[in-house]
């Protein structure tokens, strides 16, 4: 079994004449370990399915199975305890507290997780151990995003869910947090996936899943993916 197996997913919203499906019939795998590609236009129903990989979505009809666990129809308990314990998020806009410093931020994630990791460790890990004390405000757009990672690395999680992450950044801060989210995948050995519209990651990829209209159009995988320095567009 691979450590995520998406089978035949549908996720409708609406009914009758104004029933759509964001999901229509997706499948994919994702093994342990791997930094995964799910490339696809706008509505193609990419950011739907992290959603539910993520547990705060769930299918209409389908299975998904993470680590041999069934989310699909798990209860708002089990997946309350999913999404504390298993999965750190990371988003296009940082969502972070405003009135809290960098280490802060962290540390509130760390507070309702188990086997929470050191935060200060966490913030020098993405190399912000000079910034500890600052305020989002008074960090770049970069500085901002990798707080959100070494938040969600915080967790201890095993599968780290990224949405367009480099969406709100410039190009070269872009590739820094690219090949920091590539870093992490090698070093700590999370199974990392990251959303986005930009075909030119899917040289990073260890697996590259697209998609159009809900539905999975290809899944192939990379023996050798492209170090981030490597990649342009």
């Amino acid at each position: 079994m691979a450590y995520i197996e998406f089978a035949d997913v549908v996720r409708s919203y609406g009914a009758g004449s104004t029933k759509i499906n964001a999901l229509d019939g997706a499948s994919f795998t994702v093994e342990k370990g791997e930094l995964a590609v799910i490339l696809g236009a706008s509505g193609a129903g990419k950011t739907t399915a992290l959603n539910i990989l993520g547990g705060m979505d769930s299918p209409t009809t389908g299975q998904v199975m993470v680590d041999g666990r069934d989310i699909s129809n798990a209860s708002e308990n089990d997946l309350v305890l999913y999404r504390r314990t298993d999965v750190g998020f990371v988003f296009q806009f940082y969502n972070l507290v405003p009135n809290l410093t960098a280490l802060e931020n962290v540390e509130l994630a760390t507070q309702i997780c188990p086997d929470s990791l050191n935060p200060t460790e966490m913030l020098q890990k993405v190399g912000l151990a000079d910034r500890l004390d600052n305020f989002p405000a008074q960090l770049s757009g970069g500085e901002q995003q990798r707080v959100s990672i070494a938040r969600a690395l915080a967790k201890n999680p095993k599968l780290l869910l990224c949405d367009e992450p480099t969406g709100a950044l410039d190009y070269q801060t872009g590739k820094q947090i690219l090949q920091l989210l590539q870093d992490m995948c090698r070093t700590e050995k999370i199974t990392v996936i990251i959303v986005t519209h930009n075909a030119a990651l899917a040289d990073m990829a260890d697996r590259l899943i697209r998609f159009k209209s809900g539905k999975v159009t290809s899944m192939t995988t990379n023996d050798a993916p492209k170090p981030i320095a490597e990649i342009e567009w």
